[in-house]
């Protein structure tokens, strides 16, 4: 029996031998299977993301590292300036390399031969002109032999990730976002438009009727206008009845009249040939004929009746042409000093017993597609309605703010009434979601160059920012800049060309 168990395993090691053979030559002939997968490393400072690829550390054998700096802002660009310091640290030993500038826009290359074995960090040291930044990575391995490291490799399982190189997103507006919970307001998104407030708008009207001139040039909508400018001229020559001319004239003759008979009577009642009652039905009759010519007036010329501006501000209409026939208390236009407006929200009658809860809002206008917020306009909540008229289903909800952009009174906007408080949300900016077919997806970067399209469900948005239900986790990174580029490059099918060794 033992001679049959020895005569096996003799027979079991040559197999054994001739297979290992049979792998040495396949992999003297270049199989992939037998080469070092690159560690792959993305991390974040506040200043700075870092995407690096590099062989497993092997003491003794040169590890090349391409590096990719990113500035983190508004926009996501590439390091074009600085100097980058490699450190290898493994216990009390310590080395180093430098590289004084990027080799591409973004791009450091460094070369580090490890000489010592065991866990370590990689510390990156970051200088340029405008700040110092570093970044760790911790529980790096040096393997003492390529076996070694090849031994403790673990295969990366296939994903259906979406490649967007470095490269790529360098070029456009990209950046992403870190999402963790917060608070947010919950949102009821209705429309509303814009007016001046009370008190910032005059209409001017005539005082009599007349043909009108309008009095200069630039008396256009939109025009700057002073207080006691001149603006019309209603002309009463043409007119047979009403004419301002007559009437002009009729007070005139009876202002001088009574004058006269004042006069007189001064005179009169001293000698009493009038008497006492008289004279003072006189004088009331002088007063009134008087306030009646000063009223006329101040505001007629031998052209008509001169109408000016009663503020300084802009004309926001005129409302006749010129040559046209108006009567008195007719509308010629109006002037708004456009430094306070009225921004009115028509809410549904389902958040009537929210109407108190509102504090703030955010509107969008259609002709800049801006969103402005009330907070930064020097907003108040002025009013809301208590009751509801028969012609509308909507109740107003008042706020007024300061014009310190170009809002436009009497245009219509998209209102965002902000109400009361949602706690721990997870919020995206709303450049971050794409539509498709009524659902919304957004991209994930899950590496430096990788990315992951998520379906997501929406909660309540104001107009900037919207909450995200479900799709996506705190801690993971979602695109705010760049999305539909990286759409575009997933619809594309094809795996870019890598523009620097990985």
């Amino acid at each position: 029996m033992k001679n049959i168990l020895f005569i096996a395993a003799i027979i079991f090691s040559v197999i054994f031998s001739g297979c290992s053979r049979d792998s040495q030559n396949d992999t003297s002939d270049g199989d992939n299977d037998s080469e070092l997968d690159p560690v792959v490393f993305t991390l974040y400072s506040d200043k700075t993301e870092l995407f690096v690829e590099f062989k497993p550390l092997i003491s003794g054998t040169v590890t090349k590292f391409a590096a990719h700096f990113t500035h983190l802002g508004d926009s996501f660009k590439a390091f074009t300036e600085g100097t980058v310091t490699l450190r290898l640290k493994t216990g009390d030993k310590e080395i180093s390399v430098i590289s004084n500038s990027p080799t591409s826009p973004g791009i450091f290359r460094l070369e580090l031969t490890p000489e010592m074995q065991g866990k370590g960090q990689l510390i990156f040291d970051i200088q340029t002109e405008l700040f110092l930044d570093q970044i760790i990575i911790e529980n790096v391995t040096v393997y003492p032999s390529e076996e070694a490291a090849f031994f403790e490799q673990t295969e990366t399982p296939e994903g259906d990730d979406i490649t967007f190189l470095k490269e790529q997103a360098w070029k456009i507006e990209f950046a992403n976002q870190l999402l963790i919970r917060q608070s947010f307001n919950e949102v009821v998104k209705t429309s509303g438009q814009i007016t001046s407030a009370p008190g910032d708008e005059s209409v001017i009207v005539a005082k009599s009727q007349g043909v009108v001139k309008i009095g200069k040039g630039n008396a256009t909508a939109g025009a700057r206008v002073n207080s006691g400018e001149l603006l019309f001229t209603v002309k009463g020559s043409d007119v047979i009845g009403g004419n301002i001319d007559v009437r002009f004239e009729e007070v005139k003759l009876n202002y001088e009249k009574t004058l006269a008979d004042y006069e007189r009577g001064k005179e009169l009642v001293k000698d009493n040939i009038i008497s006492l009652k008289e004279f003072l039905e006189r004088e009331i009759a002088l007063k009134n004929a008087e306030i009646i010519y000063n009223s006329i007036s101040q505001n007629y010329s031998g052209d008509g009746e001169n109408v000016y501006s009663p503020m300084s501000g802009f004309i926001k209409n005129i409302l006749v042409s010129d040559g046209q026939y108006v009567n008195a208390g007719q509308p010629l236009g109006s002037v708004s000093k456009n430094r306070r407006l009225l921004l009115t929200a028509e809410v549904s009658q389902q958040y009537f017993s929210r109407l108190g809860t509102f504090t703030s809002a955010n509107f969008r206008t259609e002709y800049d597609n801006k969103v402005y917020q009330t907070s930064d306009l020097n907003g108040t909540l002025v009013s809301f309605g208590r009751t509801v008229d028969n012609n509308s289903y909507y109740i107003p909800v008042n706020f007024e703010i300061d014009n310190k952009g170009n809002l436009i009174p009497g245009s219509f906007v998209q209102v965002y009434l902000i109400s009361s408080d949602i706690k721990d949300a997870l919020i995206i900016p709303l450049s971050s979601l794409i539509e498709e077919q009524g659902l919304f997806y957004v991209f994930v970067q899950t590496g430096g160059e990788s990315f992951q399209k998520r379906e997501v469900k929406t909660g309540a948005g104001d107009g900037i920012n919207i909450e995200i239900l479900s799709g996506v986790n705190e801690g993971e990174r979602v695109v705010t800049k760049g999305a539909y580029n990286i759409k575009l490059a997933a619809m594309s099918g094809s795996i870019p060309e890598h523009g620097h060794e990985h």
